[in-house]
């Protein structure tokens, strides 16, 4: 069996306390569950940077849970990039930029919420510029690729606060699950 890090970036305030992020890693859970080994971190909880290290090395997927704030991460969860992502262990000097990644054996997949309508993706009339999913991820995707890992299908949630539709985002996910693994 393949083994699974399950990753949860969510970071609580006032006005998002991570209900939706936790919904999605548990049906996650339950829907990989049988065929897969999983491991979980949820970055709002703490973590010892030695113990993701290793959660790591022992993954051959991980399944980046987040939500988008302000087109990127959340703070807390790009501190633990910033802390676990450590030279010698997920990267390391390359004959140029960006080719010395060392967890090329891993895959990633992005499984992000936003308060944006799925409208605004793909329509040059829309806030987005006509930009797709993927091309407004295009920094977290770097940062993945930067350490050699390669990108799985993304996921995506929309309009989770103004609009959300909790059962679709389920159903979606089961769906999207059941593609890619």
């Amino acid at each position: 069996m393949k083994n699974i890090l399950i990753i949860n970036g969510h970071e609580k305030y006032p006005f998002a306390q991570g209900l939706l992020n936790k919904t999605l890693v548990e049906k996650m859970v339950e829907l990989l569950k049988d065929n897969y080994n999983l491991k979980l971190t949820t970055v709002d909880e703490g973590y010892i940077i030695e113990e993701e290290i290793e959660k790591f090395k022992w993954a051959d997927i991980i399944i980046f849970q987040h939500p988008i704030f302000w087109f990127g991460l959340p703070g807390k969860f790009k501190t633990y990039i910033d802390q676990v992502y450590q030279y010698g262990i997920f990267f390391a000097g390359g004959e140029k930029y960006g080719g010395g990644g060392l967890l090329t054996s891993k895959k990633y997949m992005l499984s992000t919420t936003w308060n944006a309508p799925e409208s605004v993706f793909n329509d040059k009339t829309q806030f987005l510029d006509g930009k797709s999913l993927d091309e407004a991820l295009y920094n977290i995707h770097k940062i993945h690729q930067f350490c050699g890992m390669s990108p799985m299908k993304s996921f995506s949630c929309h309009n989770v606060i103004l609009a959300p539709n909790i059962e679709k985002y389920l159903s979606d996910l089961e769906k999207h699950l059941k593609e890619n693994f």
